[in-house]
C-alpha cells in the first residue's frame, strides 16, 4: 500500500468524532504521494522545487499518475503549487480506488456520511491492519499527515485555535529533509485553507445581515 492510501483507509478508520473536510484530505492525499515519489526517488526536491527523477519507478496505477503529472520544465513546480493542483478532487479519487478495490463498503441511512449520503465502512482487509498498524506505531510520515488533518490524538479536546498553533510544534521526527519539507508545507495549506474558509464566512455572514437590513 501506499502513503496515501494508509491515510485514507486510516482516516475512515478512526476519524469518527471529527472528520476532516474533503479539501483538506485532498491537500494530504496530495502530500502523501509526493512522499512517496520522494521516496522511490522518481522526484526530488530542489529546494522547493520538485524535480522529476526518471531513474525512479513506481508500482502503483495513482502513484504513477502522480509522477506522470510532475512538471518536466524548469524552473518546475513548489510543493505548495503542487498541493494545490494535484490535491483538487484527490479524496474523490483515492475513494474510488478503495471501493474498486473492495477496501470499503457503503451502507446506507447512517448520519456518519463523510462523502455523501451514504456511511462508508472499511473491510477487513491485510491493507486496512497494515495501515493501521502503521498508525498506531506513531509512523512519524503519517502520523504527521493525521496531525494535519485533525485526526490524530482526538481523544484530546484542545482549543482550536491552540490545537492549531500546536501542529507545526508536534510534528513528528522525521530524518529525510525533502519529506520534512512536505509534510511543513501540508500544515500550512490546511491551515491556509482553513482560514479561507472562515474569511468566507464572515463575509457570507456579513451578506445576510445586509440582505435582511440589519
Amino acid at each position: 500500500m501506499t502513503t496515501p492510501r494508509d491515510l485514507l483507509i486510516t482516516t475512515l478508520d478512526v476519524a469518527s468524532s471529527r472528520l476532516p473536510g474533503q479539501g483538506d484530505l485532498s491537500l494530504a492525499l496530495a502530500g502523501g504521494e509526493l512522499i512517496d515519489l520522494l521516496t522511490a526517488g522518481a522526484a526530488e526536491l530542489d529546494g522547493d522545487r520538485i524535480v522529476p527523477d526518471e531513474s525512479g519507478a513506481v508500482d502503483d496505477r495513482l502513484l504513477n499518475e502522480a509522477s506522470a503529472a510532475v512538471v518536466r520544465q524548469a524552473p518546475y513546480e513548489s510543493v505548495e503549487d503542487w498541493l494545490w493542483r494535484r490535491g483538487r478532487g484527490l479524496a474523490a479519487v483515492y475513494l474510488t480506488d478503495l471501493k474498486s478495490q473492495g477496501q470499503i463498503t457503503r451502507r446506507r441511512r447512517s448520519r456518519w456520511a463523510p462523502f455523501g449520503g451514504d456511511r462508508i465502512v472499511l473491510t477487513d482487509t491485510p491493507a486496512r491492519r497494515s495501515a493501521r498498524e502503521r498508525w498506531t506505531s506513531d509512523e512519524p510520515v503519517l502520523a504527521s499527515l493525521g496531525t494535519a488533518i485533525g485526526i490524530r490524538d482526538q481523544e484530546h479536546r484542545q482549543d482550536e485555535r491552540e490545537q492549531q498553533d500546536q501542529q507545526l510544534e508536534s510534528l513528528p521526527d522525521v530524518a529525510d529533509e525533502a519529506v520534512e519539507t512536505v509534510l511543513a508545507t501540508v500544515h500550512n495549506a490546511v491551515r491556509d485553507l482553513e482560514a479561507e474558509r472562515q474569511r468566507r464566512s464572515i463575509e457570507d455572514a456579513a451578506f445576510d445581515n445586509i440582505w435582511r437590513g440589519q
